[in-house]
Formats: C-alpha cells, structure tokens, sequence
C-alpha cells in the first residue's frame, strides 16, 4: 500500500462561494507500477482549485488516480472546514467535515479500509 498523508488543499464552495480547506490523504495499492508521489498532490490540486463542494472533490480525486494509474485499489479520504459553516448560518466555528471514497479492494474489503484508515493516525494521536 502506497499512502501519502495530509495533503494540504485550498477551495472555493460553489454554493457559497466562500473558501473551504483542509487535507487530503491518498492510498493504493499499485498493479505492477508506482506513480511518482508528487502526482498525487498534483491530483488534489487539479481538483481543489474549481469551484467545488467536498464530497465531488473526494470521489473526483479518487476516479481520476483509479482511471491514471495501474492499480487494485484506490482510496481517498478528505478532512475540511467549511467557512460557509463558520462564518453564515449555523456558525458551528469547531465543525468539520470527512469524505470518503474507495475503489476496488478498499471498497470490497473492510480490512483493507480499515489499514489505510489506521495509517492516518498520527504517532502522538494512537490511543492504547
């Protein structure tokens, strides 16, 4: 499994047209080939700098490594603030919102899943 942790992003919500941010981290698992790392920041990238909203921004992420690349699997997983939430309407400053998009092995199995979603833990943040 080839996982690329907290890739910081910048967009805009298309609704509200105020900004969101946050990270994007990256998993697959390759099929004969790896992709040079900073492809998959290149990726968010791409995607992160449309007008969006979080969830199309996640599965686009994931269709697009999915499609570009010789792979088994391919999962995606998207923390971010939402300044539409902060600042207008319910202004819950503390909120934050997850996506998750999988594809092959990391949709079938739960296991494989759960691996990459434990390899995002940080050292200081694993509880015994």
């Amino acid at each position: 499994m080839v996982v690329v942790r907290d890739i910081e992003f910048y967009s805009l919500c298309e609704h509200h047209l105020l900004p969101f941010f946050g990270h994007v981290s990256i998993g697959y698992i390759p099929d004969g080939e790896v992709v040079g790392l900073s492809k998959l920041s290149r990726v968010v990238e791409i995607y992160a700098r449309r007008l969006q909203i979080q969830e199309r921004m996640t599965n686009e992420i994931c269709n697009a490594i999915s499609e570009g690349i010789s792979n088994k699997g391919v999962i995606v997983r998207c923390e971010a603030r939402h300044l539409c939430m902060q600042m207008r309407g319910v202004e819950k400053s503390d909120s934050v919102t997850v996506t998750l998009e999988a594809t092959g092995c990391f949709a079938s199995d739960a296991a494989m899943k759960q691996d990459f979603l434990s390899l995002l833990t940080k050292p200081e943040e694993k509880r015994d």
